[in-house]
């Protein structure tokens, strides 16, 4: 008998025994939708709701983007002991009783009941490092003896990820610098843990860095021997930058900085993790937390409030044995920096990413409804779940029409998806998508204070206004200094739609400019190491 036959034969018990209960779930159960989020069952060319009845609730599918089997079943703990299908028990039963549907609590509340302890994290980037081979420190020096420029001014970048493999503002900001560096003719090594670590190692975690150069990877090494190859290969002089301490240790780091000859250097401030575990001061990920003094009683109930004082011990580590000038890419990020830390860098410099030069006023718009979008990784410290439960309330809504920009989606939403991937290679593609498709309203909503937004910078320069909410940092102070949107609340960004008040952001009424979007050198405008004539 074939798995189709027995899924048949499965799905014709369930509606002798319920045809009842059938009934009622086809009447709230999303099949297009179904068949869109598992395309496995779309391929059987089974019933979905047969499917969902026999098998998918087991496996955790969803009958609808609105309710979440898993996150029913947690919350009431009694329906997962009785073995009973949660999207039947709600509908019967459920939502008479008085029990909250899967997001009603929100998102937020989701984030927190998927937390795991900082130190649960820890414990697994710690096992699986010690579990990656390391080449030698002769092999890396062999292989850093090939340097294009022979190593004379090397800049030598410190970050959390491979930045070729990887798509985010970290990484575009370190395809810049590498180019930049390029163009001064010098050579790049770039040094980032082989496995992903959540903070920054402490004395005695093992370390494996993967070390790239000029854009090539050399292997894997242990910090030593990365500092004992230097030396070795004729690396003496140059630069260095600190993107990111993740998974670096500071007194592994500030060897490898002097193994080159090097004692001045850089730390950006991308995020905030010199002042916290949590370097996007969101407490237990959902909530901005404005870096309340260590040892706070709001650090205590947050997951990483462990982890604080490990982080600020290893840069006051770094501070103390190297000369750091801190860069920030916004004066507003600077100033809150400087308001929450006890460091004390050699100096510091407020250096854009980028900056907006006028080009001319944005073509007519074609008529339609207003075109919303959001724009990058549907990640929840991001806004993601604030423009997906927009997007569902306002699913057949002909005022407007919602887009997601990115390199993946989440399937069998009411919204159009555009692949669109910002890299080396494209490093416009989403300013350049923005405008193709004549974006009126960017929903941006990070939860965090952001230190710097590429994806604002590229709106404006698109010419799409911004909507966001007053914890996102550099957005809303770029929203305010251009006049380019709103800055709202939640409830305001939902009366905003229902209202249709928003239609008052679109292309046909603001009749917003262009702009070019010209991308600064980052650490190799500010580093005074050059290659030899």
């Amino acid at each position: 008998m074939s798995a189709m036959d027995r899924l048949r034969r499965v799905a014709v018990r369930a509606l002798g025994r319920g045809g009842g209960e059938r009934r009622l779930v086809a009447q709230a159960f999303d099949r297009d939708w179904y068949l869109t989020a598992n395309p496995d069952v779309a391929a059987t060319r089974a019933d979905p709701l047969d499917h969902f009845l026999a098998h998918g609730w087991r496996e955790g599918r969803d009958p609808t983007p609105r309710f979440s089997v898993d996150e029913y079943l947690e919350n009431n703990p009694d329906i997962a002991a009785a073995g009973l299908n949660p999207f039947v028990h709600w509908l019967k039963h459920g939502r008479h009783e008085g029990r909250p549907m899967p997001d009603a609590l929100g998102f937020r509340q989701q984030v927190i009941r998927r937390l795991k302890p900082i130190d649960a994290q820890i414990e697994d980037s710690a096992r699986a490092t010690a579990g990656v081979a390391a080449g030698t420190a002769a092999a890396l020096a062999a292989a850093l003896g090939k340097a294009r420029h022979g190593l004379k001014g090397l800049h030598i970048t410190f970050s959390h990820d491979d930045y070729r493999a990887r798509v985010g503002g970290v990484q575009l900001c370190l395809h810049i610098e590498a180019a930049a560096v390029a163009g001064q003719r010098r050579d790049h090594l770039q040094l980032h843990p082989a496995i992903h670590w959540p903070v920054v190692r402490a004395a005695g975690d093992p370390g494996r860095l993967e070390a790239v150069l000029n854009g090539q990877s050399l292997g894997v090494f242990t910090p030593a021997d990365v500092a004992a190859a230097l030396p070795r290969a004729g690396a003496k002089g140059g630069s260095f930058a600190i993107h990111s301490l993740l998974g670096h240790e500071a007194a592994e780091t500030a060897a490898i900085v002097e193994a080159a000859g090097l004692k001045a250097g850089f730390l950006w401030l991308h995020d905030y993790a010199s002042l916290c575990a949590g370097f996007h001061l969101l407490r237990d990920g959902v909530e901005d937390c404005a870096a309340p003094p260590p040892g706070s009683g709001a650090c205590a109930i947050c997951v990483y409030g462990p982890a604080r004082a490990r982080h600020a011990d290893a840069h006051a580590t770094l501070f103390a044995r190297l000369e750091l000038t801190v860069v920030s890419p916004a004066q507003g990020t600077l100033d809150f920096w400087r308001a929450h830390t006890r460091l004390k860098p050699a100096a510091a410099v407020v250096h854009p990413h980028a900056r907006l030069t006028p080009r001319g006023p944005a073509p007519t718009p074609k008529a339609g409804p207003l075109r919303v979008a959001y724009a990058g990784h549907p990640a929840a410290h991001k806004g993601w779940p604030i423009f997906r439960d927009l997007a569902l309330r306002h699913e057949g809504d002909r005022r407007y029409q919602f887009l997601h920009l990115g390199a993946a989606t989440e399937a069998g939403l009411p919204m159009q998806f555009h692949d669109v991937r910002v890299g080396a290679a494209k490093p416009h593609a989403m300013r350049e998508a923005l405008e193709r498709l004549e974006i009126d309203v960017l929903v941006f909503w990070p939860l965090w204070r952001e230190t710097f937004s590429f994806l604002a910078y590229e709106a404006l320069a698109a010419g799409a206004a911004i909507l966001t909410g007053p914890d996102s940092g550099n957005v809303a102070a770029l929203v305010g200094e251009h006049d380019a949107g709103l800055v709202v609340t939640e409830a305001g960004l939902a009366e905003a739609f229902d209202t249709g008040a928003v239609a008052q952001l679109s292309r046909a009424v603001r009749r917003p400019m262009l702009y070019d979007l010209a991308f600064s050198g980052m650490t190799a405008d500010l580093a005074s190491a050059k290659a030899p004539a």
